[in-house]
């Protein structure tokens, strides 16, 4: 009687149908993957080993696959939301207890942690205060929305033009309150260990055919000899470089600081004076502005001072056989013996995707094809169904006979 091949299809297509329902509702679900019920033949066991004349006793669904094809990548204006493009799953911390997931929606919580909608805290390598990333197991990563520490100016980088045509000053020695006194002069800000800035003045006072006497003042305080540049007859510095300008503060930084002005590149030819680079390495003290994630899971973040700094990097994870992976609920899978161990690392390297900021990866379902598969699986449900009713007929001839 084929009562239990009929029966055996309405069961698997309706659990064909339960999987293309779960599909279309989570067609909006950021980071879903979509799943495929695969079915299988069922025969009975034949004692004689011979099976050339058996028939068949029925389908069963053999398993539920799940299709881990990228989903398109959708922009937003969270810079919390991280999108992989490509293989591998966020590693998060729920508890001590390790759970990867595709979804990028992340937020921060009151400890300034980044975690998903679960409180579940994403998980990568974590950096000091000097930026450095650590090499150990990765850790929670959390935003760390102290101020940045001040950095006191140790060089300065100058390449400016001393006019050769300029005549030696008439008027000696040298003032730095008249003018007639030097040449030119030029200014840049520097910043002792409070983040203080100060003035720091250059003046150049031409002595000779190539050779300049350079005074320096702090905070219009009063000037003292810094040094002297020499040129040859072709106006390329002969001067060895960097020279040491001590700047003392009253601000209750330590002081003086010694600032090493670097003159490489300065030339004296036959032109107006001119300023090409004049830089320093100090800043002052920022606050955080704002972090994005980079393609390689690095979390830089933007000082109001606007220096960046590293803030930690998140890793993937990825498995060799993804589908053994056991589906928790809450867009989340869990590590089990026939996935596999995860092979943790940067974003970018080996099979690991890339990350992008500021974007979600949307549901990987079909909507239109999995609507068409509905119409099919509602078919063969109701071609199943017919077959029971058939052989209810056939039996109902049967019981008929006289």
């Amino acid at each position: 009687m084929s009562f239990q091949q009929g029966l055996s299809g309405l069961n698997a297509a309706s659990q064909n149908l339960d999987v293309i329902g779960n599909n279309v509702s989570n067609a909006s679900t950021v980071g879903f993957k979509q799943s495929q019920a695969q079915f299988a033949d069922v025969y009975a066991n034949s004692l004689t080993g011979a099976g050339g004349s058996q028939v068949g006793i029925g389908v069963k669904v053999s398993q539920v696959s799940q299709q881990f094809t990228q989903g398109n990548i959708t922009s937003t204006n969270n810079p919390l939301d991280i999108a992989i493009n490509g293989g591998g799953f966020f590693r998060m911390d729920s508890n001590g207890t390790i759970a990867y997931q595709r979804n990028g929606q992340f937020q921060l919580d009151k400890n300034g942690f980044i975690v998903n909608s679960n409180g579940d805290k994403l998980t990568g390598y974590t950096a000091n205060s000097s930026g450095v990333l650590s090499t150990g197991a990765p850790a929670a990563l959390s935003i760390n929305t102290s101020d940045l520490a001040p950095q006191v100016t140790s060089k300065v980088n100058a390449v400016l033009n001393l006019d050769s045509t300029s005549a030696v000053p008439a008027t000696t020695p040298f003032n730095m309150n008249d003018p007639t006194t030097f040449n030119s002069s030029t200014a840049v800000s520097v910043y002792d260990s409070l983040g203080n800035s100060h003035t720091l003045q250059t003046y150049y006072v031409k002595t000779g055919a190539g050779a300049w006497n350079v005074y320096a003042s702090t905070d219009g305080g009063a000037a003292s000899a810094a040094g002297t540049l020499n040129f040859n007859s072709s106006g390329a510095l002969t001067t060895a470089m960097p020279f040491t300008i001590p700047v003392a503060v009253t601000t209750g930084a330590a002081t003086p600081f010694n600032v090493a002005f670097n003159y490489t590149g300065t030339t004296q030819f036959g032109s107006a004076f001119s300023v090409n680079t004049l830089n320093q390495n100090g800043y002052a003290s920022g606050k955080l502005s704002g972090f994005n994630t980079g393609s390689d899971g690095t979390i830089t973040g933007r000082y109001t001072n606007g220096q960046s700094a590293v803030l930690g990097q998140v890793v993937l994870a990825n498995f060799a056989n993804p589908n053994g992976l056991q589906p928790m609920g809450n867009n989340t899978w869990v590590e089990t013996s026939t996935s596999g161990t995860p092979l943790v690392g940067a974003p970018g390297s080996g099979s690991l995707g890339a990350l992008q900021s500021s974007a979600v990866e949307d549901s990987n379902v079909d909507l239109t094809a999995e609507l068409v598969n509905m119409i099919t699986a509602q078919r063969v449900y109701q071609a199943n169904a017919q077959t029971i009713k058939t052989q209810d007929q056939v039996m109902q001839t049967l019981v008929n006979l006289r």
